[in-house]
């Protein structure tokens, strides 16, 4: 399976739960962070988790360089949009369209994305983009919502435990229009 990680926090519940089922590449591609100390923080504390975690199968990372020229062409026209609307679909169907293309060519089975593990996403609008994306690449799309069932709450204790970093909001680079307080993704 190619994983789509968003951060370190969202994987490590969501690798303890897929991992005895799969054999895992977690892929680290997400151009919507910013600044860029943000996004090397964020890489930097997914490869601690991938040392320190101990897995049933194989859990190996791919990190995409840090590149916000696709990002911004598809977003930046959406900058006055809020938080959770039409930009968020568009960054989420851009980070699933990478994994997905990146699946084909790999030749993995399946592909998924940690994203649905957050309180703060819509996992009904990030499972469509994927269905239609499996659809497109000709490969299966693990349709989840990871916060179900205390998964956010896990990844939270997971966090603790691993002693990582929790990010206070989604990377965006336009989070002055989020509905949310920048630290309530902090809140277990």
């Amino acid at each position: 399976m190619l994983l789509h990680c968003c951060c370190a926090p969202c994987a490590a519940y969501v690798l303890e739960y897929l991992s005895p089922s799969y054999d895992i590449s977690v892929l680290f591609y997400n151009p919507n962070i910013h600044p860029r100390m943000e996004f090397d923080k964020r890489a930097a504390e997914l490869n601690k988790l991938l040392a320190l975690a101990q897995y049933p199968n194989s859990v190996a990372g791919i990190e995409c360089g840090y590149d916000r020229a696709e990002y911004e062409l598809a977003a930046a026209p959406l900058s006055d949009e809020q938080e959770g609307g039409i930009r968020c679909g568009v960054c989420f169907e851009l980070r699933l369209e990478k994994t997905a293309d990146r699946a084909k060519t790999g030749g993995y089975d399946y592909f998924a994305t940690t994203l649905s593990v957050s309180p703060h996403k819509n996992a009904g609008l990030i499972n469509e983009i994927g269905a239609n994306l499996a659809e497109k690449y000709g490969v299966r799309y693990l349709a989840s919502d990871f916060k179900k069932r205390d998964g956010y709450k896990r990844s939270v204790e997971l966090s603790k435990k691993y002693g990582l970093y929790r990010q206070s909001y989604c990377g965006c680079a336009w989070p002055q229009n989020s509905t949310l307080r920048r630290n309530e993704c902090q809140k277990t």
